[in-house]
């Protein structure tokens, strides 16, 4: 694509190349979040299809199209940025001041259990509140307080009291070890990232890369049972019978062999954890309910251990269809060739946290889950974090 110039005659003709990122924050600014900024100024250069010249007046023109779905309020900002001041400064009780990003804002609102738009909505008009009332710089306890407020009247007393939880939370130092096991296909890489994001956590394990370390660490001849897939490692123990005789009993006992192997390593990492006083999101098939244990009760840190599960049997194998667009086809035509084994050893798992009181978040609605998830998440943390507002934003 030839490189387009932008002339501007209320700057004496100025002449600078189309740059997408001053575009993008811009309509950031004007309050798209970011991803969708970023496209949409993608689509306007698309729409300058190779000119080699353009004007200012003209690129507002296309922009002003684009942005008319987002309403009036959106359009008046990207008009009129300097009607808004461009920052409102927040100041925590340590006094050091950032400005108040309505990203990260909105998305402990979603975090709180509100979706995406309502969370987004609640943002802009808080955010569009203080400008009203010319307000350059808030202490953070303040815009805590006055979020926490407008949650209770407009939106309802179960999310405002989720919202005060999760900042109560994430203002202590306390760490957080969440387990996230399930069964192949069920999403729980996917998960474990969004969660990290809403909860700024920074570590991410998976037990399947433990596995493959171990595997480069440990011979195939040595410890065969490390070297299959969780799903058929029963045959790599002794005495296994033919695959046509498998029970489910031989396809739990491989299961349970390998798991008890990764049990190791997977305790190294919450203790390093632990030690460095960091949260931590362990995921993976072979991540148990007996890990809770590992925990030291001296680390005071809060453990909490979900299952992840796909109920549908059409859905998990669309699921693992899916995936052949973006691993491995190979990889995919195993998935689907034991996807029986797949199934009965989710049926285990499901039975084992049903058996020791573990949350089962059925994944079918990716946003669906992310909420469910945050909201076990926020359950078990307000028996720890039951506290006044005038307590929390003091």
């Amino acid at each position: 694509m030839a490189k387009t110039f932008v002339t501007s005659p209320e700057g004496g003709h100025t002449r600078i190349p189309f740059l997408r990122g001053i575009l993008t924050s811009s309509l950031h600014d004007a309050g798209l979040p970011i991803d969708e900024a970023y496209a949409l100024a993608s689509n306007v250069r698309d729409e300058l299809d190779d000119r080699p010249e353009v004007t200012t007046n003209e690129i507002r023109e296309i922009v002003l199209q684009f942005i008319a779905k987002y309403g009036p309020a959106t359009v008046q900002r990207y008009e009129h940025p300097a009607a808004i001041p461009g920052t409102i400064l927040v100041c925590d009780a340590s006094g050091q001041t950032t400005q108040f990003s309505r990203e990260q804002h909105r998305r402990v609102l979603e975090s709180s259990g509100l979706s995406y738009e309502d969370s987004t909505s609640v943002t802009s008009t808080i955010f569009l509140h203080l400008v009203g009332r010319g307000v350059a710089e808030i202490r953070s306890r303040h815009l805590g307080l006055l979020t926490y407020r407008y949650l209770r009247l407009a939106v309802g007393p179960e999310v405002a009291r989720r919202y005060l939880v999760l900042v109560n939370f994430l203002r202590r130092d306390r760490p957080l070890v969440l387990l996230i096991g399930g069964a192949t296909g069920t999403g729980k890489s996917a998960l474990a990232t969004e969660i990290a994001q809403r909860l700024e956590i920074v570590r991410i394990q998976s037990s399947d890369l433990l596995r493959e370390v171990m595997r480069m660490m440990i011979p195939e001849r040595l410890i065969p049972v490390l070297h299959r897939s969780s799903y058929d490692a029963w045959q790599a123990l002794p005495g296994s019978p033919s695959s046509g005789d498998m029970e489910e009993a031989h396809l739990v006992d491989g299961y349970r062999a390998q798991a008890g192997l990764l049990a190791v390593p997977c305790e190294a990492v919450i203790r390093r954890s632990l030690r460095e006083g960091s949260s931590l999101i362990l995921e993976g098939i072979h991540v148990q309910h007996a890990m809770v244990d590992v925990v030291p009760r001296e680390s005071n840190a809060i453990v909490i251990p979900i299952v992840l599960a796909v109920l549908n049997r059409d859905r998990l194998l669309d699921r693992f269809r899916g995936r052949g667009e973006k691993v491995d086809q190979r990889r995919t035509e195993r998935y689907l060739e034991h996807f029986d084994s797949i199934w009965r050893l989710q049926s285990y798992l499901l039975s084992e946290a049903d058996r020791m009181q573990i949350p089962i978040i059925v994944n079918n609605d990716k946003e669906q889950v992310v909420r469910d998830v945050m909201n076990t998440i926020t359950g078990s943390l307000a028996s720890r974090y039951a506290a006044e507002p005038n307590e929390v934003f003091a």
